[in-house]
């Protein structure tokens, strides 16, 4: 190869280093730009910009009347879901008390503090900051494409979304005799389930009261944010669609399963009280839990809508100052 040929091929080389160079640098310093066609997550619904807050969770406990022991705290925590990432940042716990995060049915944690003695009056505490970045969810743009799920489409865990919740009633007789009427002539899957959404907004009158679930809120066409999201997870079941409850600070929403095309289980969220909001949920609410049928943290064979904060102990009176704040 001549001198000439040589030096040729320097330069070119070196063009070529100097471009990825500049590219490189150019990526790092462009922001980068979120919007509602980022982000595809397992759930179906289309990530948009993640809000990032930090959020405090715990308990202190204090022995209010006599020494007490064998005391026993638990309290749910947030975890990762396909929409929410959830980093711990910091943790506080007092000497002298264990601490271990107990896995719970449908992937929710619950902290569970284990206290041996605490003498009359004493204070401790296990508290936990956490950094949680929650995206909007945004429905897809081809929604025909989806279809029902078969029985053996479905996961054996997630079957129990078919099956009556407290409060739940998905195999009362009236609520399985609407299931086979609302959408049935829809054209497809997604169309049938925004019938059945659809339905309940329109058929529910948004009413704040006690708790009363589903069958009630049919017979009495008044509910508020839990009946509503009852009611439609209710006969979404009853018609054989997977569904469950996402519970929110203050609030809940539903999501409903159905098979993508290329036969994977996906879910979608929506606002069953408050703006129309279907397959897909913009606000950005930190999370809780997802589920609606919990083994009761006192008394293990009661089933629960949502796992509590529970407390108990021998002695004196243990007492528990549950902390799920939003850190400012």
């Amino acid at each position: 190869m001549s001198k000439k040929l040589v030096n040729l091929s320097l330069c070119l080389l070196f063009v070529l280093f100097l471009g990825n160079v500049l590219n490189a640098q150019f990526a790092k310093d462009t922001p980068k730009t979120e919007n509602k066609n980022n982000g595809l997550g397992e759930n179906g619904a289309t990530l948009g910009e993640a809000k990032v807050m930090k959020w405090r969770c715990g308990a202190e406990i204090v022995a209010a009347r006599g020494a007490c022991s064998g005391i026993r705290v638990t309290t749910p925590l947030p975890v990762n879901w396909p929409e929410q990432t959830v980093r711990l940042l910091e943790e506080d716990v007092s000497q002298g008390i264990r601490v271990v995060d107990n896995p719970m049915p449908g992937g929710v944690k619950q902290m569970v503090i284990m206290i041996p003695r605490l003498q009359s009056g004493s204070m401790v505490k296990s508290v936990r900051i956490y950094e949680v970045s929650t995206c909007p969810q945004y429905a897809p743009d081809d929604t025909e494409s989806y279809r029902l799920p078969t029985l053996q489409e479905i996961p054996a865990p997630l079957r129990a979304y078919l099956k009556p919740s407290p409060l739940i009633e998905c195999n009362d007789p009236k609520i399985r005799a609407l299931a086979r009427t609302i959408g049935v002539d829809e054209p497809t899957a997604w169309k049938q389930v925004e019938a059945v959404y659809d339905w309940v907004r329109n058929e529910i009158t948004y009413k704040n009261g006690s708790l009363k679930g589903a069958l009630a809120a049919l017979r009495d066409k008044t509910g508020d944010c839990e009946e509503l999201t009852s009611l439609f997870i209710a006969i979404c079941r009853a018609k054989g669609i997977p569904a469950r409850t996402v519970w929110v600070p203050g609030h809940c929403y539903p999501e409903f399963y159905l098979i993508d095309k290329n036969g994977k289980g996906v879910w979608f969220p929506c606002q069953a009280a408050g703006t129309r909001a279907f397959g897909e949920m913009p606000e950005t609410y930190i999370i809780l839990q997802k589920g609606d049928s919990f083994p009761d943290p006192v008394t293990p064979s009661k089933r629960v809508r949502y796992i509590p904060e529970g407390v108990t102990g021998k002695g004196g009176e243990p007492q528990a100052n549950f902390i799920r704040e939003k850190v400012e």
